[in-house]
């Protein structure tokens, strides 16, 4: 079951007596948690609540609870965060767990208590017998992290509920920006609609004024600029960073991750590679790939292999102390520059 069905049957008070609550993306487990809460009138302190970090608690402490009879109410709820014994996960400090325990409950659930696992994990160790069993016994929730169509629809859908428009440009910045990450979005989309106001419209200047850019983010504009020879631009920003603490190795280390990111990215589109098959191959997400195909559409793969080569030595001489690291930098950027003047010409 995804979020917003879970969540709607929670609302409908269509109630189940153990629910696990599988996955690392951060705002679908609040919006989960928030469901429960509401719909039940429950607070944290209410004597109907109980929350336990099974890291530091005992199972039997959850398991007594959830037999344990309701306060003037219908349920106990119960939230039990961090089932580690359902992964490969090994944890030296935590309790010893009573799993027999779980297991006997989990064939008979007391109906007057719901208990809501919350497993942040990407998956869980299938081969475990309780793994088996809380999953054959209870409602799964799926709350991983979301696609790129699925984050575009999920924000778009937030956007019209609120009566929010963003502009064209604005919405992909934003999505650049909060890196695909629904929980960074939805928290970066509380300063803009407070921004916007009673005009309801949020603009890419909004967007760059308000949500922070990262030094990966920075760095991606240098690269652009690096990469379609704008020198004064990639020198400014670069001397932004710098006045800002940033080492020029730490920018250097980046830039030649993004290069090799765009490298790797040509010479696999070239041999007919897809978005999906590059990121699964590179092993990273889907929308850098993405972006990184809409860049090497105007590059060579020569110019990308050379400019990778040259950051690779620039690299090697700063750290063997052999020449200066701002004026290495400096040079690489006037080179990058010719380099693509020299291309146009051809």
């Amino acid at each position: 079951m995804n979020t917003q069905q879970a969540i709607q049957a929670i609302h409908s008070q269509k109630f189940q007596p153990i629910y696990l609550v599988l996955g690392t993306e951060d705002y679908l487990q609040t919006q989960v948690r928030e469901a429960f809460l509401q719909t039940l009138q429950l607070s944290h302190d209410d004597l109907n609540f109980a929350q336990f970090d099974l890291e530091q608690d005992s199972l039997d402490s959850v398991l007594d609870e959830a037999q344990s009879t309701p306060f003037f109410g219908d349920y106990r709820l119960i939230f039990a965060e961090n089932p580690f014994f359902l992964t490969a996960e090994k944890k030296a400090s935590a309790p010893e767990q009573n799993i027999d325990g779980l297991l006997d409950y989990l064939k008979n659930p007391a109906d007057t208590a719901i208990l809501v696992f919350f497993a942040k994990y990407e998956k869980l160790d299938e081969r475990k017998k309780v793994t088996k069993q809380l999953k054959k016994a209870a409602e799964l929730i799926e709350v991983q992290p979301m696609k790129e169509a699925e984050v575009r629809r999920y924000l778009q859908q937030t956007l019209d509920n609120d009566g929010l428009l963003m502009e064209r440009d604005a919405f992909e910045l934003f999505i650049r920006l909060t890196d695909m990450r629904l929980s960074k979005a939805m928290q970066e989309l509380d300063k803009l609609r407070l921004y916007a106001g009673d005009k309801k419209r949020i603009s890419r200047q909004a967007v760059e004024a308000l949500v922070p850019k990262s030094l990966e983010h920075n760095v991606f504009d240098l690269t652009n600029d690096v990469l379609q020879g704008k020198t004064e631009e990639a020198l400014r920003l670069y001397d932004d960073l710098h006045l800002q603490g940033e080492e020029t190795i730490k920018i250097n280390a980046i830039l030649i991750t993004q290069i090799r990111l765009l490298l790797q990215t040509a010479i696999l589109v070239k041999s007919g590679y897809q978005q999906g098959n590059i990121a699964e191959t590179l092993k990273v997400h889907p929308y850098r790939v993405k972006l990184a195909m809409q860049q090497v559409r105007k590059m060579r793969q020569q110019d990308l292999s050379l400019l990778y080569d040259e950051l690779i030595e620039n690299d090697y001489l700063v750290k063997s102390g052999r020449m200066d690291k701002e004026f290495l930098f400096q040079l690489f950027v006037l080179k990058a520059a010719q380099q693509i003047k020299n291309r146009g010409k051809a």
